[in-house]
C-alpha cells in the first residue's frame, strides 16, 4: 500500500504538490474564520446535579449570581461619605441598559459582607442578565469598561473578570512562547538537519497542520460547540509533530538518497519510493495512534475536554497527511538540492553515508564490534546489561510517580492567575479588606410545605462546617400565590475548591428535605464535586479506549501480541513518573518561586486527563519510531539481539532530536503565567524527554533485549491473518529500488 503511494507521489510530484498548495491556500482563508466561531464554555457537565440546580435556579428565580464583583476603595474617603456614595452611584446609573439584571450594594443592603473592617471599602456585586456563559461573557465586555469611579479605586473581580484575563493572558502567552520558540526550533532543526532547505521542512509541515486543522475546526463548530481554548493544542500538536514528522521523513529520504544508483531523476524517484514504504508508513501509524488517543477525549462530557480532542485529532490527521503527500512531493522536486545551504559539518556527508552503510550491512551479519558512534555504544551496553538497566530504571520511574498517589483534585479559579493579573489582585484584596474567603451553595427546593422548609434549612445549618443557611428567594404561582420553588443559600468559611469545601456539599446532598421534597445543590464547589466524580466515571472507559486501540493498531503494524502488552505498559510508567513530578511541583508547591506561579493545594482535575490524551499519543509515536526500524533489522537478520542493537542506533539520534526539538516548543507554554497551561507545558516537558530519552532509548531496548524471540510472537492464526491482511514492512525495500519501479514526475 505505502509503496503504491510512494510511486504515485514520485510520478506525479508536481500535481500532487501543487493540489496540496491550493488546499492550504483555501483552509487558510477559511480557517482563519475559526477565532469568531468558538464558544467560552467548557468544564461542566450539563447532567450534572449542578448544572441541573443552576439551569432551574436561572429558570425559577431573579438571578443571585455574583458574576461581576467590583471594589471601589479610597485612602482618605469612608463608604458612608456623600463624596463616595455619589462616585458609586454614578456609576450604577450609567451602566449598559439590559446588560445588568441586580446590582447588591451596602447601600441598599447594608450587610457586613459589603463593607470593609476600616470603612474605607466596599464591594459592588453585579448579576449579569445573560443565562449561558457565551451570554455573560459578551455582556461582560459590554460592562467592563464602564466601572471605573471618579475619584476612588476601582478593582474588578468575580468569574468573568477570572474568565477575561484568563483569555487575554493567554493569548499573550502563546504569542510569546512561538515567539520564542520557532527561531530556537529553526536553530536547532539547522544543527540537527544541516542544511537551511532541510531546516524548513518542519515549518512547512506545521503551517499545512495548523491552518488545516483551523479548516476542520471552523467546520465543526456548525455542528457543535468548541471551546476557543482548541486553538492552544492546535499550535502546539500541529508545529509538535510536524517537527517529528518531518524529520523522520527527510532524514529517511537523505539516507535512501544517497545509496540510490542510477541517474538523478531515477534516484531520487527510487529514494522517495523507498522512504514511503518505510518512514511514511511509520509515520502512517504514528498519527492513527496520536490521533485515536486524543480521540478519547471525546469520551468525556465536558466541551473543555472534548474541545481539546477535537482540535488535537484535527492537528494530527493534517500533520500525517502533509507529512504523506506535500513533503514527499517537495522532496521529489528538490531532489539532492535538499542539502541547498549545506552547514560547513555537512560537507562530505555522502562520503561519510557510505562508511555508514558499511557499518550498517556488517551489523545486519549480526557484527556489532564495528558499528560506531555514542548510539553504538549505548546499544552494546543495554544489550550487555539489561537486567542492571531494567531495575535502575523501573525503580526510579515508580519513586518518581509516587507522589501521584497523593493527589487532591479541585477546579479552577483565580489563582491559575499571575499575582499581578488585575482580576487576581481584586480577589487578593477582597480576601484581605472583608475577613477572608467563603463558599456558598445555592439549593433549589421544591415541593416542600414551609414547614419542612422550615426543618430541612434548620438541618442544613446544622451540618458540621457550615455558617449559616437561610432563604434567600421563592417563586409562587402567579394568581394563587402558591410557592412553587425555593432558593436556599448555604455558606461556610475557606475557599471553594478545598477537600473542606467538597466535603461540605457532599454532606449537604446527604440531608434528607423530606417526603416528597426534591432539592437540587448548587454552586462553584458543587460544580467541583461534580466535575472530579464525572471524570472519575469515565476515566476507565478512556483507558479501556486507548488500551484496546494500541493493541490493535500496534499488532497491525508488527504483527506481534507481545509488542503492543509491553509498549502499553512501559508508557503507563513513563505517564506515572511524569504526573508524579507535577503533582509534587503543582499540588506540593516545591519550585513554586522559581517557575512563578502560587500553588492552589490540589490539581485541576481536567488538566491531567488532557495530558493523558496527549502524552500517550506522543510516547506511542517515538514507540512506533524505534519499533519500526527494530523491525526492519528483525527482517534482515531473525536475530533478536542484533535487531534490538541496530533499531535502537539507527533511530536513536532522530527520536532525541525529535524530542528536543518537541521540547522547545512546549517549553514556550511552560513559560505562560497561567497555571494550568504552565502545568501542562512542564508535564508534557518531562514526560517527552523521559520518554524519548530514558524509557525508548534504555528500558524498552532492555525488556526487548530479555523477552528475545518472544518479541515477535503472536498465535498462529493471528500470525497467519497478519500476513494476509497486516501492514507489514516491506520485503526489502531494495524491490522499489529497481529501474522498473523509478518513474518520472509529471
Amino acid at each position: 500500500m505505502m509503496q503504491t503511494w510512494g510511486r504515485t507521489v514520485a510520478q506525479r510530484a508536481w500535481a500532487v504538490l501543487i493540489a496540496g498548495l491550493v488546499l492550504v491556500a483555501v483552509a487558510a482563508v477559511f480557517g482563519l474564520g475559526v477565532f469568531g466561531s468558538l464558544s467560552n464554555g467548557g468544564f461542566d457537565e450539563p447532567a450534572s446535579e449542578s448544572a441541573r440546580s443552576l439551569a432551574k435556579e436561572h429558570a425559577t428565580f431573579t438571578s443571585h449570581d455574583a458574576d461581576v464583583v467590583v471594589i471601589y476603595s479610597s485612602p482618605s474617603m469612608k463608604v458612608s461619605d456623600p463624596a463616595f456614595r455619589e462616585s458609586v452611584s454614578h456609576v450604577i446609573s450609567r451602566l449598559p441598559r439590559g446588560a445588568v439584571q441586580r446590582v447588591t450594594t451596602w447601600y441598599k443592603t447594608p450587610s457586613s459582607t459589603l463593607i470593609s473592617k476600616d470603612e474605607h471599602a466596599t464591594r459592588v456585586i453585579m448579576t449579569l442578565t445573560g443565562t449561558t456563559q457565551d451570554q455573560k461573557s459578551t455582556l461582560y465586555d459590554q460592562l467592563k469598561t464602564h466601572l471605573d469611579a471618579k475619584g476612588l479605586t476601582t478593582n474588578v473581580g468575580g468569574q468573568w473578570a477570572v474568565f477575561g484575563d484568563v483569555n487575554s493572558t493567554i493569548s499573550r502567552d502563546i504569542a510569546r512562547a512561538e515567539g520564542l520558540s520557532l527561531p530556537i526550533v529553526f536553530v536547532l532543526c539547522l544543527l540537527i538537519f544541516g542544511s537551511v532547505v532541510s531546516a524548513l521542512m518542519p515549518a512547512l509541515v506545521g503551517t499545512v497542520a495548523i491552518f488545516g486543522a483551523f479548516a476542520l475546526v471552523r467546520g465543526l463548530t456548525t455542528v457543535t460547540d468548541v471551546s476557543v481554548f482548541s486553538i492552544n493544542v492546535i499550535t502546539l500538536l500541529g508545529m509538535g509533530l510536524a517537527i517529528d514528522y518531518a524529520l523522520f521523513v527527510v532524514s529517511r529520504f537523505r539516507e535512501e538518497l544517497a545509496k540510490q544508483p542510477g541517474t538523478e531523476r531515477e534516484h531520487v524517484n527510487a529514494a522517495i519510493i523507498a522512504t514511503i514504504a518505510t518512514a511514511g508508513r511509520t509515520v502512517l501509524f504514528s498519527g492513527l495512534i496520536v490521533a485515536s488517543s486524543l480521540a478519547s477525549l471525546l469520551i468525556f462530557p465536558q466541551n473543555f475536554l472534548r474541545s481539546m480532542g477535537f482540535g488535537g485529532v484535527a492537528a494530527v490527521l493534517v500533520a500525517m497527511v502533509a507529512a504523506l503527500t506535500v513533503l514527499p512531493a517537495l522532496l521529489t522536486v528538490l531532489g539532492p538540492r535538499i542539502e541547498a545551504g549545506r552547514m560547513p559539518w555537512r560537507r562530505g556527508s555522502r562520503a561519510r553515508a557510505g562508511r555508514h552503510e558499511v557499518a550498517r550491512e556488517e551489523a545486519a551479519r549480526g557484527d556489532l564490534t564495528h558499528a560506531h558512534g555514542a548510539w553504538a555504544t549505548l546499544a552494546h551496553s543495554v544489550m550487555r546489561r539489561p537486567v542492571v538497566y531494567l531495575l535502575v530504571i523501573v525503580v526510579s520511574l515508580v519513586a518518581l510517580g509516587a507522589p501521584l498517589l497523593s493527589a487532591r483534585w479541585g477546579s479552577v479559579d483565580e489563582r491559575v492567575l499571575p499575582a499581578s493579573a488585575p482580576s487576581r489582585v481584586a480577589a487578593d484584596l477582597g480576601t484581605r479588606l472583608f475577613g477572608g474567603e467563603s463558599a456558598t451553595a445555592n439549593i433549589v427546593v421544591t415541593g416542600a410545605s414551609p414547614s419542612q422548609l422550615g426543618v430541612y434549612v434548620d438541618r442544613l445549618g446544622k451540618v458540621g462546617g457550615v455558617a449559616s443557611a437561610r432563604l434567600i428567594d421563592q417563586a409562587a404561582t402567579r394568581g394563587s400565590g402558591a410557592v412553587t420553588a425555593s432558593l436556599v443559600q448555604v455558606s461556610w468559611p475557606g475557599n471553594s475548591q478545598t477537600e473542606q469545601s467538597q466535603q461540605v456539599v457532599k454532606d449537604l446532598r446527604a440531608v434528607d428535605p423530606g417526603a416528597g421534597v426534591n432539592a437540587l445543590v448548587g454552586g462553584t464547589s458543587a460544580s467541583t464535586v461534580d466535575l472530579v466524580d464525572s471524570i472519575g466515571a469515565h476515566l476507565p472507559w478512556m483507558g479501556a479506549f486507548v488500551v484496546v486501540v494500541m493493541l490493535v493498531l500496534l499488532f497491525l503494524a508488527f504483527g506481534s501480541l507481545v509488542l503492543p502488552i509491553k509498549a502499553v505498559v512501559m508508557t503507563a510508567v513513563s505517564l506515572g513518573a511524569s504526573f508524579g513530578v507535577v503533582t509534587w511541583i503543582f499540588q506540593d508547591g516545591h519550585l513554586s518561586g522559581l517557575l512563578g506561579f502560587t500553588s492552589p493545594g490540589y490539581l485541576d482535575v481536567t488538566q491531567p486527563i488532557l495530558m493523558l490524551g496527549i502524552i500517550f499519543g506522543l510516547s506511542m509515536d517515538y514507540e512506533v519510531f524505534l519499533l519500526s526500524r527494530v523491525r526492519e533489522e528483525w527482517d534482515r537478520t531473525g536475530v533478536n539481539t542484533t535487531a534490538v542493537a541496530n533499531g535502537l542506533q539507527r533511530s536513536g539520534r532522530i527520536i532525541t532530536s525529535a524530542a528536543l526539538l518537541l521540547a522547545v516548543v512546549i517549553g514556550g507554554f511552560a513559560t505562560s503565567g497561567i497555571v494550568i497551561m504552565k502545568m501542562i507545558g512542564i508535564g508534557m516537558l518531562v514526560a517527552v524527554l523521559l520518554d524519548a530519552t530514558v524509557v525508548r532509548a534504555l528500558l524498552v531496548p532492555a525488556t526487548m533485549r530479555l523477552l528475545g524471540t518472544a518479541n515477535w510472537w503472536a498465535p498462529g492464526p493471528l500470525r497467519r491473518w497478519w500476513e494476509g491482511h497486516g501492514i507489514p514492512e516491506p520485503e526489502g525495500v531494495e524491490q522499489t529500488r529497481t529501474r522498473s519501479d523509478v518513474v518520472s514526475p509529471s
